[in-house]
């Protein structure tokens, strides 16, 4: 990879590409842009005015539209705008405030925020005539939609809440290099391994910083031995064993699942920004935090064993700012839990 990237090769795209779509009416918003929702490399997406409770997941699939098929299973609407608890255990579609127009040889692809996986809510990006969940295919127009499913709590959101991201990509971007990412067992501050979500805990409002006492929602994991036992539909926080850093011409994904390390799901929210644990942006050392979902058996974790691997690909060129810039919760991070909580003490 060179410093001087092809604008016009394959690769993600970084923020001045994503400020130039905008400009250019690819992607439109219903309610003014916010200055903070282009990311180095991704998008942030905001909830819009409705909001559906649906019997069932679904996918539109080709020749019909998502309002189509809501009109199938809807159940109720919400109003957003009023602000709405969506519970845990329940199924919801709602608007983005985003719409595409995406040009030719433009595609993308969605994923939760760090903040969304890290209360266990699954979001995926939905549009129109889509086969799959959070692929935006090349050229697409029209709008999108997002399905939110709280497992651990029910949340609190409202029009503008941002639950995912997106992040654009020109052509089909080369897998760079693919790491392994191991979970950290041992040498831990306070002897604190991670977090387990308490079932029944109260509803976390999305948009309230340091607004929850984090021993209201988790109960600290104190590993004994560098081991620690996953228990089945159980959620957990932790860390990962080496430190992550994402060059400055690059960017990453964490793989939600490879059934060749265990039989448990890690890492709702796969994005990972240029500048993430660099040097170049004051940050080295900077932890993978991991969310982790053990399946149908339990499951015994060692320290450093494998749970899951970061896929590395290149940008069409350096972003104009780089991630923590903004200022970010997660830039020189350890073990973690999402904004919404206070620091653990």
């Amino acid at each position: 990879m060179t410093d001087t990237p092809s604008k016009d090769a394959a690769g993600i795209l970084p923020c001045q590409s994503i400020d130039d779509l905008i400009a250019s009416g690819a992607i439109t918003s219903v309610l003014p842009f916010d200055h903070d929702q282009v990311q180095p490399a991704s998008l942030d997406l905001r909830l819009g005015a409705r909001a559906w409770r649906v019997r069932a997941s679904f996918l539109p699939g080709l020749g019909r539209t998502v309002p189509q098929r809501i009109a199938d299973v809807a159940m109720h609407e919400l109003d957003l705008t009023k602000g709405a608890v969506l519970e845990r255990g329940c199924v919801y579609i709602a608007e983005l405030q985003e719409g595409l127009a995406l040009p030719p040889g433009v595609s993308a692809r969605a994923n939760p925020k760090s903040s969304t996986g890290r209360v266990d809510v699954f979001v995926r990006l939905l549009t129109n005539n889509s086969v799959a969940f959070d692929d935006v295919a090349e050229g697409y127009a029209g709008p999108t939609y997002i399905e939110v499913a709280p497992q651990t709590f029910s949340i609190l959101v409202r029009t503008n809440t941002r639950l995912n991201q997106l992040r654009l990509k020109r052509g089909v971007p080369p897998k760079l290099s693919i790491r392994s990412v191991g979970v950290e067992l041992s040498d831990l501050t306070d002897g604190i391994a991670g977090f387990r979500g308490r079932r029944h805990a109260g509803v976390v409002d999305m948009d309230h910083v340091d607004g929850h006492d984090p021993k209201d929602f988790w109960e600290p994991l104190f590993p004994r031995r560098g081991e620690l036992l996953l228990d089945p539909g159980e959620f957990y926080i932790l860390a990962s064993k080496e430190a992550v850093e994402i060059p400055v011409l690059q960017a990453a994904e964490m793989t939600p699942i490879d059934p060749s390390v265990g039989e448990f799901r890690v890492h709702y929210a796969g994005f990972f920004d240029p500048g993430f644990g660099t040097e170049e942006a004051k940050a080295v050392g900077s932890k993978g935090v991991l969310e982790v979902r053990s399946h149908e058996t339990p499951f015994l974790l060692e320290d450093g064993q494998t749970v899951a691997r970061l896929v590395y690909e290149p940008l069409t060129e350096k972003p104009a700012r780089l991630y923590g810039d903004q200022g970010s919760h997660y830039q020189r991070q350890g073990l973690k839990l999402s904004k919404h909580f206070k620091v653990w003490s």
